[in-house]
């Protein structure tokens, strides 16, 4: 009777371990591996390997074309993030009050970010096409004259294409959640606010990011991270040129580990950028006030 009314305390812990115990052999069994990885010299054309120790890691910081694929990939953030971030909240104001045909213009928004990334980018290679895309013939109908521009190829344009498919793909993602977060703002402030002659931008201020700012911390932190792995969009769009002029990190750990076939060496990048994330994300998450 006394067992049946106090079940063993420790019974739902043997519930979950199942599910624990399979998560950590499906993510730490393969973090731990390739970090053995990166401390051998493999050759996948060969079956000899043999310990490395700190060799690929030392390679790491005389290897150029490395922070250069890293500073690529922290331009990109650097211009993508914030134009996302603005725009997304300047649709969630728009969305904010009830309109007809809301929840249609809201799904048709959100349709870009349900297209896989590399679908995205075929696609946008197409239509940045210099002969036969629109976009070019857009260009020439406002300019006047035929535009053959080279979107793709010509370095002074690659970053702004690469930029605009990211910002069109994403954008409703931080719409969703920015106008997931100002719906729930407590509008008796706002009114208040309005009462004693607040200003928008002053409301804006003091009342409404405050009340957002965990969300927008977070979607912020979401797509940073994400775009510091980017990689399918601009594969499809360039595949990292005109040479390495847009070749990201992820980009060029890629072509180090399938193209190069540079196993230990691929997994020292991967460890790089673990490193760099974990600082990132510490920094961002105490700063950002979302560890309390």
């Amino acid at each position: 009777m006394t067992a049946a009314v106090h079940p063993d305390r420790n019974f739902k812990y043997w519930l979950v371990a199942p599910a624990i115990f399979l998560l950590l052999l499906i993510g730490l069994f393969p973090l731990i591996y390739s970090l053995v990885v990166s401390f051998m010299r493999i050759d996948m054309m060969d079956t000899d390997t043999s310990f490395a120790g700190l060799y690929n890691y030392a390679n790491l910081f005389k290897d150029a074309r490395l922070w250069w694929s890293l500073a690529h990939t922290l331009l990109i953030t650097a211009i993508a993030l914030p134009i996302e971030l603005i725009l997304g909240l300047a649709m969630a104001y728009l969305f904010l009050e009830r309109m007809p045909g809301r929840q249609l213009f809201v799904a048709l928004l959100v349709l870009p970010t349900i297209i896989s990334p590399i679908v995205a980018g075929a696609t946008w290679r197409l239509l940045f096409d210099n002969r036969y895309g629109p976009i070019n013939q857009i260009v020439s109908f406002f300019a006047g004259e035929r535009m053959d521009l080279l979107w793709t190829i010509n370095p002074n344009l690659v970053y702004p294409a690469i930029i605009f498919c990211e910002i069109w793909q994403w954008t409703p993602f931080m719409f969703l959640i920015l106008l997931a977060a100002l719906s729930n703002v407590d509008k008796s402030q706002l009114e208040a606010a309005e009462i004693d002659g607040a200003r928008f931008w002053r409301s804006f201020r003091y009342i409404v990011v405050p009340a957002i700012w965990p969300v927008m911390a977070i979607a912020i932190l979401i797509r940073g991270l994400d775009l510091f792995r980017i990689f399918d969009i601009i594969w499809a769009l360039t595949q990292g040129g005109p040479g390495t002029k847009t070749e990201t990190i992820s980009i060029y750990a890629y072509v180090q580990g399938f193209k190069q076939f540079e196993t230990s060496y691929t997994a020292a990048i991967a460890f790089l950028v673990i490193a760099i994330l974990t600082v990132v994300c510490t920094w961002a998450i105490r700063r950002m006030g979302l560890a309390k």
